[in-house]
């Protein structure tokens, strides 16, 4: 049996640098707290967060479609997602995106308030359902 990749969603894009740390550091403390679930997670922002301060510094880097895209591979391969509701969630183009892309997947989309990090988590009984 394989065990389903579930997708972690949450906004990153801001022009403050001290703004994507934190929503950086939050993303990766909910893909801990979702693996000790016993879950599968990928988070895009856990991964490609180091990436971005690398190309900073660079003249050339990938636009916000490349990262789309790549994030769309990766959107590709997961069974299920989790939207983090972190500030800005409800305005995130990219959030906004990989919901739309879920939806019309017809996969599993659950929203994780912040808070819910501190607590068992009542909803892992149905994430760990496989198809």
């Amino acid at each position: 049996m394989t065990i389903p990749i579930v997708y972690l969603a949450c906004p990153y894009t801001d022009p403050n640098p001290a703004v994507r740390l934190g929503r950086y550091k939050l993303a990766t403390k909910a893909a801990a707290y979702i693996a000790t679930h016993g879950l599968v997670v990928y988070s895009p922002i856990t991964m490609t967060h180091p990436m971005d301060l690398i190309m900073g510094g660079m003249t050339k880097k990938p636009n916000s479609n490349y990262w789309y895209e790549f994030d769309e591979a990766f959107m590709e391969v997961c069974a299920r997602m989790i939207v983090l509701m972190i500030d800005g969630w409800e305005s995130s183009k990219g959030v906004k995106r990989e919901i739309d892309f879920f939806n019309r997947k017809r996969r599993q989309i659950i929203y994780l308030p912040p808070d819910e990090l501190r607590k068992p988590w009542s909803n892992i009984l149905e994430l760990r359902k496989y198809d």
